[in-house]
C-alpha cells in the first residue's frame, strides 16, 4: 500500500499539510508556493496520474519506475530527475545496504519516491521548518537538504567499513586462513558503496551550475561545500578498496610464503627418506651376496671340485667378504651409505 504525505510552503513557511497531491499541487500554484510529494512504496498508475499533472519527463517516470538506477542527475528542460542511493551498514553481517531515493524536481514542486524510509523525509522537513531559509530557496533548497541527509548517512557506513578493515589487518598478522573470505565480502560491499558515491560530486557539481544560473552564485556556496563532504567520502571509499586490495595481496604472499615453507619440509623429508631407503638398499644389496653365495653351497651338489680341496671353505669365505666388501665401496663412493 503507498504511502503519501505532501506538504505546500509558501515564502519559507509551511502552509498546509495533506495526503492528497492534487489539492496540493492546486494549493501551491494558487498561492505561488511550493509543494513537496513524497511517495513510499507507490505504483506505476499512481506514479503516471502524478506525472500528467506536473508533467515529469517519460524517460525520468520510465526509470522511477524500473528502479535499481545508479546515482546520477538529468536535466530535462526545467526539470531534473535525481537518484540518490543512501546506505546503511550492517556490522553483524558487514553487508553494506543501498537503497535508492527518486527525486523529480521542478520550479514550484519536488516529489521524493523510495520503497523504504532510507532517507527520513519526516526528519528532513521538521529541520528546514526550523529554517525558512533553506526552503525561501525552492525545490533546490530541499534537493540540498536531502543529499545533506544522504551524506551524513555515509558517515556511520564508512566508519563500520574502516572498523572491519583494521579487524581484517590483525588477522592477516596472525595469518588466520579464513581471512580470504572476509576480505573478498568486504571488498564487494566497498564496490557497492563506490557506485553509490562516486557520483555525488559530479551531480552537486552540476547542481551547483542550475543554481547558480537560476539565482545569484552565492547561493550556490551550500552546494560546494556538500560537494566537498562528498569529495571526502568518495575519497574514504576508494582508501578503503586500496586497502582491501593491497590487504588481499599480503595475505596471498603469505600464503604462497606458508605453501613454499610447506613444499620445502616436504622436500627435505622426501630427501631424507630417500636417504634411508638408500641406505637399507645398500644393506640389503651387501648382505644378500653372502646369502646368495651360502644358498649356492648348500645345494648339497655331487660335483663341486672345490669342496674336496682344502683351500675350499677359505675361498667361500673369502668370496662372500670380497663381494660385500665390492659392494659396500660401490655405495659408499655414491653416497649411499
Amino acid at each position: 500500500m503507498s504511502v503519501i504525505d505532501t506538504a505546500v510552503y509558501l515564502d519559507g513557511e509551511l502552509v498546509a499539510r495533506a495526503s492528497d497531491p492534487f489539492a496540493a499541487i492546486h494549493e501551491a500554484r494558487s498561492r505561488g508556493g511550493l509543494v513537496w510529494i513524497g511517495l513510499r512504496r507507490t505504483d506505476a498508475a499512481e506514479l503516471q496520474v502524478l506525472a500528467d499533472l506536473l508533467r515529469l519527463h517519460p524517460l525520468a517516470v520510465r526509470d522511477c519506475l524500473r528502479g535499481h538506477q545508479r546515482a546520477k542527475l538529468e536535466k530535462f528542460g526545467e526539470m531534473a530527475f535525481l537518484v540518490l542511493q543512501p546506505a546503511q551498514y550492517h556490522d553483524d553481517t558487514e553487508t553494506v545496504e543501498v537503497s535508492e531515493v527518486d527525486l523529480f524536481v521542478g520550479p514550484d514542486y519536488i516529489v521524493t519516491v523510495q520503497e523504504d524510509d532510507a532517507v527520513d523525509t519526516d526528519a528532513v522537513r521538521a529541520r528546514l521548518e526550523t529554517h525558512p531559509e533553506v526552503l525561501r530557496r525552492g525545490s533546490y533548497g530541499i534537493v540540498w537538504a536531502l543529499i545533506e541527509e544522504v551524506i551524513n548517512g555515509y558517515r556511520p557506513v564508512t566508519d563500520g567499513v574502516e572498523n572491519d578493515i583494521d579487524e581484517i589487518e590483525a588477522q592477516l598478522l596472525s595469518e588466520q586462513p579464513q581471512v580470504s573470505h572476509r576480505i573478498f565480502a568486504l571488498q564487494r560491499e566497498v564496490i557497492d558503496l563506490q557506485h553509490a558515491t562516486t557520483p555525488l560530486v559530479d551531480m552537486l557539481e552540476q547542481l551547483e551550475q542550475v543554481v547558480a544560473d537560476r539565482e545569484a552564485p552565492l547561493r550556490a556556496e551550500a552546494l560546494r561545500l556538500s560537494r566537498e563532504r562528498a569529495q571526502h567520502v568518495v575519497e574514504r571509499v576508494d582508501g578503503f578498496r586500496h586497502t582491501l586490495e593491497s590487504a588481499l595481496t599480503v595475505h596471498a604472499t603469505l600464503v604462497e610464503q606458508q605453501n613454499n615453507e610447506s613444499m620445502r619440509r616436504m622436500t627435505e623429508q622426501s630427501l631424507l627418506q630417500n636417504d634411508q631407503v638408500k641406505k637399507i638398499s645398500s644393506w640389503a644389496a651387501i648382505g644378500l651376496a653372502p646369502t646368495v653365495i651360502t644358498g649356492i653351497y648348500g645345494m648339497n651338489f655331487r660335483y663341486m671340485p672345490e669342496l674336496d680341496q682344502p683351500w675350499g671353505y677359505p675361498f667361500a669365505l673369502g668370496l662372500m667378504i670380497a663381494v660385500s666388501s665390492l659392494l659396500y665401496v660401490v655405495f659408499k663412493k655414491r653416497d649411499w651409505l
